[in-house]
């Protein structure tokens, strides 16, 4: 049985449940393992080990356990929009974007060179205007913004489906207001999940 992995912040965490594999929680991941393991019946384990509140610098500290040690065969991460709103608090502690490529660029690397055979989905981080954003709102779009450039850039450096997710969001956004979509201008609704879901549904299915 191949493993699928999901690595991220709270999007991805989504409520998940420690104590059992089986409770994904409420975002994507469900909805990913869903379709997942309906099209191919008893040939995927898929778990979800996103952490709330991770930035890259929190999910490269746990790459042993959470990650190298569960040896996936698959792997999709998403991670960056923390990097910049941990900037925008009382007690400032985000990671600058150079930062933020140079131990993505190395935790890529370290894990290829673990599990060499892994598959590996960058997703791209994204942000919109809401009750989280809207003070600093030039700010959130900018530096969200590079760091989406920098998990780009990774993906290409070492050959990577990169899902691009901010254009899909502004474009659902001239369907219904940015908080149908991200109820505070980064975390998403249901139909927001369903909306990355899609995504990165579409990409695994050319590679399952």
């Amino acid at each position: 049985m191949k493993t699928f992995l999901f690595q991220g912040d709270s999007i991805t965490d989504a409520g998940r449940i420690r104590e059992n594999e089986f409770l994904r929680g409420s975002g994507y991941p469900t909805l990913v393992s869903a379709e997942l393991m309906y099209e191919r019946p008893g040939e995927f384990s898929c778990i979800n080990r996103g952490v709330s509140g991770n930035r890259i610098v929190d999910l490269y500290a746990r790459i042993k356990r959470d990650l190298i040690n569960l040896k996936p065969d698959y792997l999709s991460i998403l991670i960056g929009v923390n990097d910049v709103w941990h900037e925008y608090t009382d007690d400032p502690n985000g990671v600058s974007d150079d930062k933020y490529r140079r131990i993505y660029d190395m935790m890529i690397e370290e894990i290829r060179a673990e599990l060499p055979g892994i598959r590996i989905y960058i997703l791209e981080p994204f942000v919109l205007k809401g009750t989280v954003t809207e003070a600093k709102w030039e700010d959130y779009d900018r530096e969200v913004r590079l760091r989406a450039r920098s998990a780009k850039w990774i993906a290409e450096k070492y050959n990577l489906p990169f899902l691009p997710l901010q254009d899909r969001f502004d474009a659902a956004c001239e369907k219904c207001e940015p908080s149908y979509w991200l109820w505070d201008g980064v975390h998403p609704t249901a139909p927001g999940h369903e909306l990355i879901a899609r995504a990165l549904f579409e990409e695994v299915k050319k590679d399952i």
